[in-house]
């Protein structure tokens, strides 16, 4: 799959950080099952690759590592099963290495240069991140005129309503969702019904 086609199967991309006593998979099962297929493991915490190994033998899960900051956790993420790679910044040595790889990829950008840096790299679909705090929906609405061929998945501070504001622009594909699956979470029924209210959001 391209990384177009990974950010068209959902409204909203889960983005998990890993610090939970809860089944990996039984997660994954539940978020595939209520319409959210993608999920995004952020590998911040010691438990993420062993999860994201779980997660990726999911039948119909489509699992991918996030803050994958350099060539090192990218091999990792790799052979923990990533079918997708995403990162909070753009350099060109990320980029060259994750191009040797073969996996879609990602990359964050926040700013006009910063996407014309991954353009010349031939990178056409972004995380725009941290997307609350470099100014929301109406950054990427004026994102729309200068690069019409580009896409984005907003992520950072994005909540269930703020997400209808970004899946209203025509350069948005998806929003990231790190409300799916919170902190104090200790069963999958609360990430169900959640994951079922983020997949029924319009785009």
């Amino acid at each position: 799959m391209t990384i177009d086609e990974i950010m068209r199967r959902a409204p909203v991309i889960p983005v998990l950080v890993w610090d939970h006593a809860v089944d990996p998979t039984a997660v994954a099962e539940a978020l595939v099952e209520a319409g959210l297929p993608v999920i995004e493991m952020t590998l911040r915490t010691p438990g993420a690759l062993s999860a994201l190994r779980a997660m990726a033998k999911v039948p119909g899960a489509i699992t991918g590592a996030g803050t994958v900051t350099n060539p090192q956790l990218l091999a990792q993420a790799a052979d923990a099963g990533a079918q997708f790679i995403v990162s909070p910044g753009l350099t060109e040595k990320m980029a060259e290495a994750v191009a040797a790889t073969s996996i879609p990829f990602l990359p964050g950008v926040a700013t006009a240069g910063e996407i014309m840096r991954g353009m010349e790299l031939g990178l056409n679909r972004f995380k725009f991140f941290p997307a609350e705090a470099t100014g929301g929906a109406p950054v990427l609405k004026a994102m729309q005129g200068p690069y019409p061929d580009i896409r984005f998945c907003p992520t950072g501070g994005v909540t269930t309503e703020k997400a209808r504001d970004y899946l209203a622009l025509d350069n948005v594909l998806c929003v990231g969702g790190s409300w799916i699956m919170r902190s104090d979470d200790t069963d999958v029924s609360a990430v169900a019904a959640r994951a079922k209210e983020a997949a029924a959001l319009p785009r």
